[in-house]
């Protein structure tokens, strides 16, 4: 029997491109949203955004946010096709779209214009700075990442800013749009009504500095880069076993006793220069070079799992293999497949109504027929 899935029923027009927005619709086609993504002549860009490619010469960037989708191509240019772009639209529960500020109107794809037609539609847009003084300006991850402060504060100590190793912001902004865009939904169930979810990349990318942008809102100090150290717990950072870098987040001061009972030193516990947080943190240099001497004196493994069995938060510095290793051995199912297609599983758990892969990224205008069938019917 064919599990009930949680958005099954809902259309969704995907009118975005490259990342946060097709993440959005991801995110709600992996639990039953019929999403038809629709693309330039061309198509998305990722589609050529390579190496790597897969075994079949497809991106791996486009595979792994676009699962889920019906895909038809569709020339906003051309009057033909924007008129069945714009029934799309009167037919969709929600639209998400990432150009910039202002294409959509120009398209006559606008809010104001498709909720006279559709007053139930929940119309996302995703920029990278907004959609007032920011309207102009191009919005890619890196750039925003930088121009944030969230650069300023990854890096090592003595080194240049840093992005984050994946597009971050993206992430962060696409996941937003998704709960504006359930909130809506959620209160159309109320009210019946429609309404605009906005989402940028620099207003996710502040938010998500939390704790970074607090220190400096509240007390007027600029964080600095701290490499792999914490601000404000210790310790907290990688230290050097004898074989490579191990994790240590000690957040409490029954795991700091625990950790120097586990390196076999308890009495460094007692010693006045670590007798709490505050006191490590301003004391870290030294503490961490004590630690960094006994830590030299056995592998990562074997650190790990003493660690662990005295209730100390620790872990290797794994690669993406390794972390994917890592998941698999806790049971947390982490790969998706569909059709040789492998990409990270949905990490959101529903028990009575998960998410479920239906289709593979589809190649371009692979359902271009029956949807165009579909929207010319009336």
């Amino acid at each position: 029997m064919r599990n009930v899935t949680a958005l099954e029923g809902l259309l969704i027009a995907d009118f975005s491109r490259v990342l946060a927005g097709p993440l959005v619709s991801m995110t709600l086609a992996d639990f039953g949203a019929d999403v038809i993504k629709v693309e330039p002549p061309g198509g998305d860009e990722t589609r050529d955004w390579s190496p790597p490619v897969d075994n079949e010469g497809r991106a791996t960037f486009f595979l792994a946010v676009n699962r889920n989708k019906r895909s038809v191509e569709l020339n906003l240019k051309d009057p033909e096709d924007l008129t069945l772009a714009r029934e799309l639209v009167r037919r969709a529960d929600v639209l998400i779209e990432n150009f910039r500020p202002g294409t959509m109107d120009r398209l006559g794809l606008g809010y104001d214009e498709m909720s006279d037609s559709n007053p139930g539609l929940v119309y996302c847009s995703i920029s990278g700075f907004g959609s007032k003084g920011g309207a102009g300006l191009p919005g890619y991850d890196p750039l925003v990442q930088a121009m944030s402060g969230m650069m300023s504060v990854t890096g090592p100590v003595e080194g240049d800013p840093s992005k984050v190793g994946v597009a971050l912001v993206d992430v962060i902004a696409g996941l937003n749009a998704t709960v504006g865009v359930l909130v809506a939904l959620e209160e159309r169930r109320k009210s019946g009504l429609g309404q605009k979810v906005e989402s940028n990349l620099l207003g996710s990318a502040l938010a998500a500095l939390e704790n970074q942008a607090a220190a400096w809102l509240n007390t007027g100090v600029l964080p600095v880069r701290l490499g792999n150290i914490h601000p404000s717990i210790e310790p907290f950072t990688t230290f050097t076993a004898a074989d490579g870098p191990v994790m240590i987040c000690v957040g409490n001061e029954h795991q700091f006793r625990s950790l120097c009972e586990v390196l076999g030193e308890p009495e460094l516990a007692d010693d006045p220069r670590y007798a709490d947080n505050p006191d490590r943190v301003e004391n870290r240099v030294e503490l961490e070079a004590e630690l960094n001497l006994l830590f030299a004196a056995r592998p990562v493994g074997e650190w790990v799992d003493a660690l662990h069995e005295a209730g100390v938060p620790a872990g290797p510095v794994n690669t993406i293999e390794g972390g994917f290793a890592v998941a698999e051995e806790l049971g947390l199912d982490p790969i998706d497949e569909i059709d040789g297609v492998r990409t990270p599983a949905s990490p959101i758990l529903l028990d009575r109504t998960p998410a479920e892969t239906r289709l593979p990224p589809p190649a371009e205008d692979a359902h271009g027929e029956e949807i165009r069938d579909w929207l010319k019917s009336g």
